[in-house]
């Protein structure tokens, strides 16, 4: 017995991580906010919120139900902090119907876009093209957070997924000003995605030395998939499906 506890107090030395993992992903979630709040600054929260002069009523509540995913972010990982584990599981499934509710509300959202020839001012593609990043970031949410929801009996798993796929969606906040400032170009549109994952390698590496299966498989995922977005929208079949999408639209 004496044995066990001299290992088991050896973990903890050597594994400094486990109790800092609730501090760690606070600090993420807090980070993800701040890049939304500035990102979505001056076109939405900034210009009155409901008041602000966006293009179409759909615009406003997907903006609304992606800002009450973040908020439900901060929520829950300060559920987990204060151990109140119970309240972060009840209010955990409503999190997975407003995920499966920003899905919808993402595409319908991305098609007004399409429908108005909608593109950044830096992007080199025309409207069809950019079509493609909406929707590929939305598929890469879905499969993270699908995923998270299939590991919620895994906490280590569970959580990580769920700020890769938040991590997913943090394209749209840091492509307008004044994140393009540093990113420069279309070629540089995820850099801030990278940054957050890259840290959450570092973290797992300091923590437990070694990287999780689940920060392993879902960084991969998330980072190739950002990177073949504008191949699959350059061909003809995207096209094709686009102006599709785009006749119905209309």
């Amino acid at each position: 017995m004496a044995t066990v506890a001299t290992r088991r107090e050896s973990d903890v030395r050597i594994l400094p991580g486990r109790r800092y993992d609730n501090i760690f992903f606070s600090v993420m979630a807090g980070i993800i906010l701040v890049l939304v709040a500035v990102g979505f600054a001056r076109t939405y929260f900034l210009a009155g919120v409901f008041r602000a002069p966006l293009p179409a009523l759909i615009i406003h509540i997907h903006g609304a139900a992606f800002t009450a995913w973040i908020l439900l972010l901060i929520t829950q990982t300060s559920f987990v902090s204060a151990r109140r584990i119970d309240l972060h599981r009840k209010l955990g499934l409503a999190g997975f119907g407003l995920a499966s509710l920003m899905l919808i509300l993402g595409f319908l959202a991305a098609t007004n876009a399409l429908s108005r020839g909608v593109k950044p001012p830096q992007f080199p593609f025309d409207a069809l093209t950019f079509y493609a990043i909406p929707l590929g970031d939305m598929s890469i949410f879905g499969v993270l957070i699908f995923s998270a929801y299939r590991a919620r009996l895994n906490p280590a798993a569970h959580k990580r997924l769920i700020i890769l796929g938040t991590i997913a969606l943090m394209d749209a906040p840091t492509g307008r000003p004044p994140f393009t400032a540093i990113t420069g170009g279309p070629h540089m549109d995820s850099l801030f995605c990278w940054i957050l994952v890259l840290m959450l390698v570092g973290y797992d590496l300091w923590a437990t030395r070694k990287l999780h299966k689940a920060t392993i498989w879902g960084g991969l995922f998330l980072v190739i998939a950002q990177q073949l977005r504008v191949p699959i929208g350059m061909s003809g079949a995207w096209h094709s499906f686009a102006s599709w999408v785009l006749t119905i639209a209309r």
